[in-house]
């Protein structure tokens, strides 16, 4: 397994992390992210929902919930480094990878020019076979890698961005898309547990108990190999280099 260690950085200057909701980045890439921001990478958050549909309680004020969750994820940025945090207004727990959630993607990919785009794995339906992914998840890594490859980087794709909004193709290098169920690579994120965790905590209308999701975030990062009594923390990614 390829592994990217403290002399070694994503390499890139520009991220994009496009995940489906609110909290999804923090706790799928918050370590990485803290760490490359920490390196000098600059990094934009887009988030294909409002989180809206955060809740299981009957008469949830679906408007409301929507702008605590974006408050939230903004404040959880901000302790991360993270330079933008961009909204798009598809439905909580409704995406669908159609063709108008692609042609959105690749808009962000062709306005922000990012280097490294970080998503989640659109063939992980059960996360460590421990659970059931969420729809969400799965609809927006298939859109995010379709909208990479081919549609954002080919004049043919979605022409009317270019020609309507003057946005040229852009070519990302590298994807790290996270919640695979076979990854490839490490990021050793040791030095940066406890900023992933205090950006955790900002989603107080998703977390009722941080102290358990604490200690289980904690367990499921921790490097097996890595000694007890001073552990090794890492966020594994299946990393696809497209250069």
């Amino acid at each position: 397994m390829n592994v990217v260690n403290a002399e070694s950085s994503n390499g890139a200057s520009k991220v994009l992390v496009v995940l489906a909701h609110p909290d999804d980045p923090d706790f799928f890439c918050g370590g990485t992210v803290a760490r490359w921001t920490s390196e000098g990478s600059k990094i934009s958050y887009c988030l294909l929902t409002h989180g809206e549909r955060g809740a299981d309680e009957s008469g949830t004020d679906v408007t409301e919930l929507a702008q605590i969750r974006m408050a939230e994820q903004k404040a959880a940025a901000k302790l991360l480094g993270v330079d933008t945090v961009l909204f798009l207004d598809h439905p909580d727990g409704y995406l669908m990878p159609n063709l108008e959630l692609r042609r959105d993607i690749a808009r962000v990919i062709r306005q922000l020019r990012p280097q490294t785009v970080i998503t989640c794995d659109p063939s992980t339906h059960f996360p460590r076979f421990r659970s059931i992914n969420h729809a969400d998840h799965r609809a927006a890594g298939e859109a995010t890698l379709d909208a990479v490859f081919p549609a954002a980087r080919s004049s043919l794709y979605f022409p009317e961005l270019e020609t309507e909004e003057g946005l040229k193709p852009h070519k990302v290098d590298t994807v790290f898309i996270a919640g695979s169920n076979h990854p490839n690579t490490e990021v050793d994120v040791t030095q940066f547990v406890d900023q992933k965790l205090a950006a955790l905590a900002q989603h107080a209308s998703q977390i009722r108990d941080m102290e358990a999701v604490k200690d289980r975030v904690r367990e499921r990062m921790r490097d097996p190999q890595s000694p007890a009594d001073n552990p090794r923390y890492i966020e594994r990614f299946l990393r696809i280099d497209l250069r």
